[in-house]
Parts: C-alpha cells; sequence; structure tokens
C-alpha cells in the first residue's frame, strides 16, 4: 500500500471502493490531473506504476467522485510536509547496522514515559525533539531505566500537541525531527541499553487535518466515510472519527500501522490509548454496548506481534481492571502483555494526598500491592503519575499532597512513598518526566519539563536512582523485586506502618513504611527465623536531603518475642513518612 519504490519504479497502491478514477499527482509529472490514472482493482483498490517519481518528491492521490475531484494524501504515507500539506515519497530503510538489541525481560522493566515536545525543550518558543531527547539519554540510563514510553509521535494538527490527535497516523511529526529523528532516538536509546515503546492512538483519529474523513468522497449521515463508522458508533469524546473495525481493510491498515513501528522503526512496544473506546460504544460506561469487531482488531494485532516478535511488548491503556484486557487470546482474552492499573495507582493517590494521618487507610494500599490480572503480576503497568494523572484538573502528587509547596518535607516523603512503592510492588513500574526531581507543575504540552529542580534536589534524583537500581538488578541482592510473590507481614492501622515481603527465599527483600508523621523507636515487626536483614535504603536519608529524618536507622535488634504469628521480632527505628528497604 502507499508509495513504495523497487528499481526505479515507483508503485502507488490506495484503496478507494467508492471512486470512479484515480490519478496520482506531484512534483514528478508537474502536479499533472489526468496524465497519471490508476488502474482499478478488484476490492476497490487501484494501482498503478511509474519510473518519473522519484523519493522526497511531493505527491496526492485525486479521486474524481459524483463530479468532484478530490485531493487526497496517502493514508500510507510514511511522511508528510505538514499536517495539512502533501505525502513524501519516501522508504524507510535506515541503517541498523549494529543494532542487536532485545527487549529486557517484561519483569526487570522500569518504564519512564515522556512528552518529545517538552521533555527537554531548549526553545520556549519551539518544541522539543528527538534529538533532545537523544541528549538526555546518558542522563535517564544514570537514573537507571531500561525503558521510555514515548507519547503519541504521529503527525498531528500543528505543532503544539499531546500526540492523541493523529492525522496522518503513518507518517512522523515534523517539527519532532520526522522519520529520521525517530531513527536517530530508537537508535541510540538501544545504544544505551533503553528499549522504546510507542503510544498509539486507534480509538479515533484527528478531528482535524485528517484525510481519511470522507476519502473518496462516499459517506452516510454527514460521517466519515469508509475508514470510519457512518453511524452514532463513530461519536467518540475527541471526534466523531471511530475506525470502522467492521471493515478488514480498516483493521488492515490498523495491523499495519502497528507492524510499522516494530519493522521499520525497531520499537520494542506499543502502548494503545483508551482501548475501552475500541471495544465499548462510550468506552464502558453504565450499560454501554460493547464492539465485538475492536475486540477482533485488537486480538488480530496482538496475536501477530506475538507470533512474530514475541518479546514485544503491548500495552492496554483500559482502565477497566478488566483481566479480559491480558487474558491469552487462546482463552477468549484479547492478549495484551500488560495493562495500565486503575487498581493501584486511584488508591495509591488517594491514601499518599489524604491529609490525616488517621483517616489514612492501609487496607487500600494492601488492595493495590497484592492486586494482579491473569494470573501474573507483571500483566500490571503500576504508577502514581502518568501525562493523564498529572493533568485535566489534575496535580503532581507533591503538589496535590501540600499545594503550593510541593517541595517542603512533608510533601517529598509522602510522595516518595508513592515511588517506593511503584518501585517494589508486584508489576511493571513507570514513572512520567521529571518525578525523579520532585516536578510540581501539572502537564501541559506548551510548558517544558522544568530541569532546574534537578539542581534544586539532586539528592531526590539519586534516592530514585537507587531505588530504580534495586529493581532492575543493577544492584545485587534484588532479585525478589522481580518475583511473583509477595507477603504482607504486618499492618497496623494505629500507627500506620507496613511492612511487606517481595520474594521467594531466594533473594528477598523486606519493605517497611510508616504513613504517619510519627517516629516509631523500638518498633516490633515479625520475623522469619534465620534470616539477618541488611539495610539497603532509607528515604529519609540525609544524604538524599539535608531536611530529612536525624532519627538512626540500622538493622534490626533480634528478639525471641512472638509479634505478627512470628516467633523471632524484629526492632525497628521507623522515622516518620520513612520507607526502609532490607535485603539478605
Amino acid at each position: 500500500m502507499g508509495a513504495t519504490i523497487q528499481g526505479g519504479i515507483t508503485t502507488f497502491r490506495v484503496w478507494a471502493p467508492n471512486a470512479e478514477k484515480v490519478f496520482v499527482i506531484g512534483d514528478f509529472n508537474d502536479w499533472n490531473r489526468t496524465n497519471f490514472e490508476l488502474e482499478h482493482e478488484d476490492a476497490g483498490y487501484w494501482s498503478g506504476a511509474t519510473d518519473l517519481a522519484q523519493p522526497q518528491q511531493q505527491y496526492k492521490y485525486l479521486i474524481h467522485y459524483q463530479g468532484q475531484q478530490l485531493e487526497r494524501n496517502d493514508p500510507y504515507a510514511f511522511e508528510v510536509t505538514n499536517s495539512d500539506g502533501n505525502s513524501v515519497i519516501r522508504e524507510l530503510n535506515f541503517n541498523w547496522d549494529g543494532d542487536d538489541f532485545t527487549m529486557p525481560a517484561w519483569n526487570t522493566l522500569v518504564i519512564y514515559e515522556l512528552h518529545v515536545g517538552t521533555f527537554n525543550r531548549k526553545d520556549p518558543e519551539k518544541v522539543g525533539t528527538f534529538a533532545h531527547v537523544v541528549e538526555k539519554l546518558p542522563y535517564l540510563a544514570e537514573l537507571g531505566v531500561n525503558c521510555i514510553e514515548l507519547l503519541p509521535v504521529a503527525e498531528f494538527a500543528g505543532g503544539i500537541s499531546w500526540g492523541y490527535n493523529p492525522a496522518h497516523p503513518f507518517a512522523i511529526e515534523q517539527d519532532y525531527g520526522g522519520p529520521e529523528g525517530l531513527a536517530y532516538l530508537v537508535r541510540e536509546a538501544h545504544r544505551s541499553g533503553i528499549a522504546v515503546i510507542m503510544d498509539v492512538v486507534y480509538n479515533h483519529f484527528g478531528p482535524s487535518d485528517v484525510d481519511l474523513w470522507q476519502f473518496d468522497g462516499w459517506s452516510e449521515n454527514g460521517k466519515g466515510g469508509i475508514y470510519f463508522y457512518n453511524d452514532h458508533r463513530s461519536q467518540t469524546p475527541w471526534g466523531d472519527t471511530r475506525p470502522d473495525y467492521g471493515r478488514q481493510e480498516v483493521r488492515q491498515y490498523l495491523r499495519d500501522n502497528a507492524l510499522m513501528w516494530i519493522e521499520k522503526y525497531h520499537c520494542d512496544g506499543l502502548r494503545l490509548d483508551a482501548t475501552s473506546y475500541i471495544r465499548f460504544e462510550g468506552g464502558g460506561l453504565g450499560d454501554d454496548k460493547a464492539i465485538d469487531e475492536g475486540n477482533q482488531m485488537m486480538q488480530e494485532i496482538n496475536a501477530e506481534l506475538q507470533q512474530k516478535y514475541p518479546q514485544v511488548l503491548t500495552i492496554a491503556e483500559d482502565l477497566k481492571g478488566h483481566s479480559f484486557i491480558t487474558d491469552d487470546i487462546a482463552a477468549g482474552g484479547i492478549g495484551y502483555g500488560s495493562q495500565w492499573d486503575m487498581n493501584f495507582v486511584h488508591p495509591v493517590r488517594e491514601v499518599l494526598t489524604d491529609t490525616h494521618d488517621d483517616s489514612r487507610d492501609l487496607q487500600k494500599i494492601i488492595d493495590a500491592l497484592t492486586y494482579s490480572y491473569s494470573g501474573d503480576v507483571f500483566r500490571r503497568i503500576i504508577y502514581t503519575e502518568s501525562h493523564d494523572e498529572v493533568a485535566n484538573g489534575k496535580a503532581r502528587v507533591p503538589e496535590e499532597i501540600q499545594p503550593g509547596d510541593a517541595e517542603s518535607g512533608f510533601a517529598k516523603k509522602r510522595a516518595i512513598l508513592g515511588l517506593v512503592l511503584v518501585l517494589t510492588a508486584p508489576g511493571i513500574p513507570m514513572i512520567f518526566q521529571g518525578q525523579e526531581f520532585i516536578e510540581d507543575e501539572y502537564f501541559q504540552d506548551t510548558e517544558p519539563l522544568d530541569w532546574n529542580k534537578l539542581d534544586r534536589h539532586p539528592g531526590i534524583f539519586r534516592l530514585v536512582s537507587d531505588l530504580v537500581k534495586l529493581r532492575t538488578g543493577a544492584y545485587s541482592g534484588t532479585g525478589g523485586l522481580r518475583d511473583q510473590a509477595i507477603e504482607v507481614v504486618h499492618s497496623n492501622q494505629e500507627t500506620k506502618i507496613l511492612a511487606f515481603r517481595r520474594g521467594g527465599m531466594e533473594e528477598p527483600l523486606l519493605i517497611l513504611m510508616n504513613f504517619s508523621a510519627v517516629d516509631h523507636q523500638d518498633y516490633m515487626i515479625g520475623l522469619d527465623d534465620g534470616l539477618e536483614w541488611k539495610l539497603r535504603l532509607n528515604t529519609v536519608w540525609k544524604g538524599y536531603d539535608e531536611h530529612f529524618s536525624d532519627l538512626e536507622v540500622s538493622e534490626p535488634e533480634l528478639e525471641h518475642f512472638s509479634t505478627d504469628q512470628k516467633n523471632i521480632s524484629g526492632k525497628f527505628n521507623i522515622p516518620a513518612y520513612a520507607a526502609l528497604i532490607y535485603s539478605l
């Protein structure tokens, strides 16, 4: 499909079942509207070949329909001049020599979500680019993350956007650096040991600058024509542009797009946006009606990726808490590798931002820690901040904790408790850009990430880096964090002390958390006999922040005293709003 080049010949192929004639106009024929007519194939396809068209030349399709002549960009164009411009003839044959990168095992991943336009924006008047992200890869490697997830980079209307308004799904946003820029970023990320997950939007298109709209002239009810539903099913919160998953050609279009990111750009995973709006007419609210062909489309994509590229991770942003999303296709599920977990982020944020210690409910934390999908703890992505959770009226966690004073010790320590939960709980952890240095501004595509906060909080960066490296295994003796097992060993609603153990008998870890503003000394927690726990990390160590705790923390003193149904108890000093991590 699209414009393909072989042996000096460019072949154009397009699906336009209602067209009466189709021509290609472009630089190669001086935009002549009659001298390159495509031949009609079966099933509504049109194709033709020429030796005149060359790479980097611009073109469009000219579609005749009921007396109209419609100029349309190529739905499969790998590049456009801009969202309202022309298609560009090109191949995606990048130099991948030496790129033998393999996606890390999913249980070792720590994902860093970033927005290309704001992550490392140099000029407030211009968006950030792929090259600007590359400049920060050494920083991300020092932080210890081994995977980045990019907000959508398909060509969108204008130059500033979150990216969730794709106008040309196969083209790469020119303001970010276009196709070469993305390939450069992926190649350099791989050289840094960092995987790349691409966020894609298949629940709607546009709604602006979308040449797919009434592509070949035909439509019903004033709707979008062949690529879209032409009845009430077209409606989404983002526009009247839900793709018609009931058409095999549209499912193929989205399948081809998914494969492009993996095969042409060597991405290591896909995160599909708002999948509940692919599988339900109203996103799964109330007595909503299912869209069975939407489920079929996602199953087809997941099945093919699993067969061809089993290391590729597909992630659903479904947020309905259904194991059906990650259940195996053979068992009737949709087959995603993992899904964003509403059963973690919402209760954890609620507990962290509660203004009163007395009402802080540890059971909500326990339920969040122990939740899983499809019988596998790594079938969920866990986080306290994402582009959605820190925008649209919601702020960063420290700002939610203490509005107007997010850099106070009070707010920092509680926000760090959230990061500890993310990086020690069963699941695939994800952090959002700037979370590692207490960024407190809510996310806007017009505002760059404030790197000055890194200069103010280098110790917090070091703390988060230590947590990340415990999680990935860069620090030894931490295999329990990459295990399926979790055991809550102590929970006290009065003291707000929670302790849980990760892993089995090999490389287990013990995590103690104090969700109150009270220091506890000689606090008794039941321990297994014969295990000598060594302190690995204290989140309120003054080496991380000079305003943190003076309370001395060390290895537990053991006593033959029964606590938590254990014969041996350990006496711990647990500072206010602290998390302590122990290993053997």
